[in-house]
């Protein structure tokens, strides 16, 4: 017997983009910790299973280590607002991270218009 693959086999990328831009909204909205500020969702990662859900965020300004703690002293307020805003039978557990990407793309373009701007001199 074939066994016939799932009809919608990106359901677990939508899961996860649906989850972001809830939480983007719950977190603007409803969330009322002082420590979690100005905070930017920048990828969700959603197990198989639906179980658990990695939150990574960036931050414009603050301290990334208290915003986590905030965030995730926070996840079950989260998790539940997100339960009555999607609809699948599993809601994951929210475990937050801090996206250090932005920063190092901001370091790396530092050192290439220090690179760009020496080599001029030279010329």
């Amino acid at each position: 017997m074939v066994r016939k693959k799932s009809s919608t086999p990106n359901r677990s990328f939508k899961v996860a983009d649906q989850i972001q831009r809830d939480l983007t909204e719950l977190i603007a909205r409803e969330l009322k910790d002082p420590r979690v500020g100005m905070v930017t969702i920048q990828a969700v990662e959603v197990t198989p299973d639906y179980a658990h859900a990695k939150v990574f965020f960036s931050l414009l300004v603050g301290d990334p280590v208290a915003t986590a703690e905030g965030l995730n002293q926070a996840a079950g307020f989260l998790r539940s607002g997100l339960f009555k805003r999607l609809h699948i039978h599993t809601v994951p557990t929210l475990h937050f991270l801090f996206d250090r990407t932005t920063e190092k793309a901001a370091d790396m373009n530092a050192l290439i218009a220090r690179a760009v701007s020496s080599r001029a001199k030279e010329d």
